[in-house]
């Protein structure tokens, strides 16, 4: 199992800060962009290799109301 890069950490991280900030809970943004209720829990979760696609990260920005770059490094990682 390879194991979630970086880039990838930082992305899930920016997300979940967003996320805690507006007030949604796992389940709940799990609902928004039409995925299983466990979804955003096992990107969120180290012990799964899950990850944000770049067509996913667009989808939350809409949802969460905010650019696709605030969940991508300034610099390279």
């Amino acid at each position: 199992m390879k194991p979630v890069s970086k880039i990838d950490r930082y992305a899930i991280k920016k997300v979940k800060e967003r996320r805690k900030a507006l007030g949604f809970s796992q389940a709940s943004l799990s609902y928004e962009i039409g995925t299983a209720i466990s979804y955003i829990g096992q990107v969120e979760s180290e012990s799964y290799p899950t990850h944000y696609s770049l067509d996913r990260l667009n989808q939350l920005s809409k949802v969460l109301k905010c650019s696709i770059h605030d969940f991508l490094p300034k610099q390279p990682l």
